[in-house]
């Protein structure tokens, strides 16, 4: 992919008013690469890495990062990390700065894969990914996974696709 590019996502095929449909072929086995890329960072509380006010913090960003007109149908994605069993950090791209928020900027290399099952698999996840980082001749510095649907979307759709982001060196 092109610098600061990020596989699409049709936002208007979106029957749900909710979450777009997730199409996995654009975004598995893709390489990243970001230089200064601009993202709006959020944090939730977790009860063992179980988010419990991630209903409330997602969409007042995202209505932030709306009204801010900050947002683009060409650059969607969150990439969610556990900092902790009782704190995650969320990184949500952007275009410009959005008042009131925390503003971080991302640069390196990043890899990614598509899975598909419950988010209970996610430490199952993570070693794949891992492997797959090795496998590629690479470290792994931090791993990102992004959340293409919210519980009741992937509901609806019958497919619950969660993408891991591993930035490497």
């Amino acid at each position: 992919m092109q610098l600061n590019e990020l596989p699409k996502l049709d936002v208007n095929d979106n029957p749900t008013d909710c979450c777009p449909r997730f199409n996995p072929q654009e975004w598995d086995n893709q390489n990243l690469h970001f230089k200064d890329k601009l993202f709006v960072k959020a944090k939730t509380r977790s009860l063992f890495h179980i988010p419990i006010n991630m209903g409330k913090v997602f969409p007042k960003t995202f209505q932030d990062i709306t009204q801010a007109d900050a947002f683009s149908d060409d650059d969607l994605v969150v990439m969610s990390r556990d900092c902790s069993a009782w704190t995650g950090e969320h990184f949500f791209s952007v275009n410009k700065a959005v008042p009131g928020h925390e503003m971080v900027t991302l640069s390196g290399d990043y890899m990614t894969r598509v899975f598909e099952g419950p988010y209970r698999n996610v430490r199952k996840w993570q070693q794949e990914m891992k492997q797959s980082v090795l496998a590629a001749g690479k470290q792994l510095k931090q791993m990102y996974f992004f959340y293409t649907t919210c519980p009741k979307c992937a509901k609806y759709y019958h497919k619950n696709y969660v993408v891991a982001i591993a930035e490497v060196q």
